[in-house]
């Protein structure tokens, strides 16, 4: 039960954290797709690994990180964030078979993240 709790109150973050939260388009940019591929053949291993503290701590440097003003992220950083989160998700979806949906429609919602659109986020 407490277990269920925990994943209720992730998706719940991920999803009041995400500034356009349902409304994020399905498609990704294609000049930043290949890029994308790149990341999360590159992470995927070493994210499915991670305990939820390890998890935590990811998701919450890239908000900080995000949200100061003082930097700003490049694309493989900012794509390095997102796509960790995304396969995180998607690990959530196969731990928790209940929960599949929620955790693939949150893996493609971050997924689906773009560069361009945070950069404009920073003007």
């Amino acid at each position: 039960m407490k277990r269920l709790i925990q994943i209720s109150v992730f998706i719940f973050m991920i999803f009041c954290s995400t500034e356009k939260g349902f409304a994020q388009t399905a498609t990704s940019d294609s000049s930043d797709s290949q890029l994308k591929e790149l990341i999360y053949a590159k992470y995927k291993r070493q994210v499915l690994a991670f305990d939820k503290k390890e998890f935590d701590n990811l998701f919450f440097e890239f908000f900080q990180r995000q949200n100061d003003n003082r930097i700003t992220l490049t694309k493989e950083e900012f794509y390095g964030y997102t796509i960790k989160i995304a396969i995180y998700a998607e690990k959530l979806g196969l731990l928790y078979k209940e929960q599949k949906e929620d955790a693939q429609r949150t893996k493609q919602e971050w997924f689906n993240r773009s560069y361009e659109d945070y950069l404009n986020s920073k003007k």
